[in-house]
């Protein structure tokens, strides 16, 4: 952004997309009225400098799968308030028949992104051991898909692919991080066609839930064999599994979501988050520059308070191993995601001290973070 514009007094709010905030490439200096405003609806692994709350408390507005954010997305992958309950599921007798002469595993994996601050694969790994699992992804591959779907990150909201997964009972939905609120279309997709997932993600996913029977939580279950045992007895009697599914008739019973999906401003039908986000900031930019000049006119009426994040509109616990019951994970990704947490919490306190300082050249960041760096080593 240009000197002019960010000098200019009418410039209030500045709008940072998470995954491309750049402590190298920050608008500064900051005056006095700028307000930042952030958007993230991804993982934190896609810039960990976001899950510390030194940077978190330098934003006034916030958008992100966290129900503490000021407009929060923890429901994005519910694309419409009927979403979950709109498409019946597959017969169970036509499901038994898939897997009798249709040469299905009773569970379903679809994963591309292998090196995940989850370490999710080692526990599917390890669950394969006890159960047959049709693994479709890159990772852990051993079942491929129709051709037109070789893709399925790109074709996940392909009819085809849908009716794929709708003949399975169980599908392996594990978030690439656990965050509370992190829920994304993993978990979701299974419920919109009918397989019940098997999750591992967000500690509070239950909260979100159609109601308290429609999902098989992985950290109820003392091991991976523990695991496999109650999903074989579920694929062997259809009465129980079929609780599971009772919400596609009787609709969502949890009044917190329902009333959720009810009142969000959005929907990716109708209007999409980040333009619901815009014209949330300009709302309250807007109130902020009108009590000012009311205030200019009569100094008995007050300003409005500033508003100020925390590590609580987006922080998540550091990355471990997977524990697999047996014993922690020996092997970690590619990539080292515990190391990068905390090379995250030196860039967070860098980009601190450096705004503290009123740094107007954001390429000092270098030079700060090495501060930190060292100041961390000794202590």
């Amino acid at each position: 952004m240009s000197p002019r514009i960010m000098n200019d007094e009418r410039t209030r709010g500045i709008l940072f997309y998470g995954t491309d905030l750049d402590p190298l490439d920050l608008p500064l200096p900051r005056l006095k009225h700028h307000e930042w405003a952030l958007i993230h609806e991804e993982s934190p692994l896609n810039n960990y400098v976001l899950a510390h709350d030194a940077v978190m408390r330098l934003f006034n507005h916030t958008s992100t799968f966290r129900r503490e954010s000021h407009y929060p997305l923890s429901t994005q992958a519910i694309e419409e308030e009927d979403y979950l309950i709109r498409r019946q599921p597959v017969s169970i007798a036509k499901k038994n028949e898939a897997r009798k002469s249709g040469g299905l595993a009773s569970v379903v994996y679809v994963q591309s992104h292998c090196d995940v601050p989850s370490d999710r694969d080692t526990y599917v790994e390890e669950l394969m051991k006890y159960i047959d699992i049709d693994s479709f992804g890159t990772c852990l591959h051993n079942k491929d898909l129709p051709e037109h779907l070789h893709e399925p990150a790109e074709n996940f909201l392909h009819e085809d692919f849908l009716e794929i997964l709708s003949n399975y009972k169980f599908n392996l939905a594990f978030e690439n991080a656990y965050c509370n609120d992190y829920m994304t279309e993993k978990i979701m997709r299974p419920l919109h066609v009918g397989v019940v997932p098997v999750y591992k993600g967000s500690p509070v996913v239950q909260d979100w839930m159609p109601n308290n029977h429609s999902v098989i939580l992985v950290d109820n279950f003392g091991s991976p064999k523990e695991l496999a045992d109650y999903i074989k007895y579920l694929d062997e009697n259809d009465t129980e599994y079929e609780t599971f599914l009772e919400f596609k008739k009787k609709g969502i019973e949890n009044k917190f979501l329902f009333d959720h999906l009810h009142n969000r401003e959005w929907s990716e039908g109708t209007k999409d988050y980040f333009r619901g986000f815009e014209c949330y900031l300009c709302k309250q930019l807007n109130d902020r520059v009108e009590a000012e000049k009311a205030h200019e006119q009569d100094p008995s009426l007050p300003l409005l308070p500033p508003q100020m994040a925390n590590n609580s509109h987006l922080g998540c616990p550091v990355p471990e191993r997977m524990d697999i019951g047996s014993g922690i994970s020996k092997t970690w990704p590619s990539i080292d995601w515990t190391a990068l947490y905390w090379s995250g919490v030196d860039s967070a306190r860098a980009v601190q001290r450096m705004m503290e300082a009123g740094e107007s050249d954001s390429q000092k960041f270098t030079k700060y973070r090495k501060e930190e760096i060292n100041r961390h080593l000794k202590g």
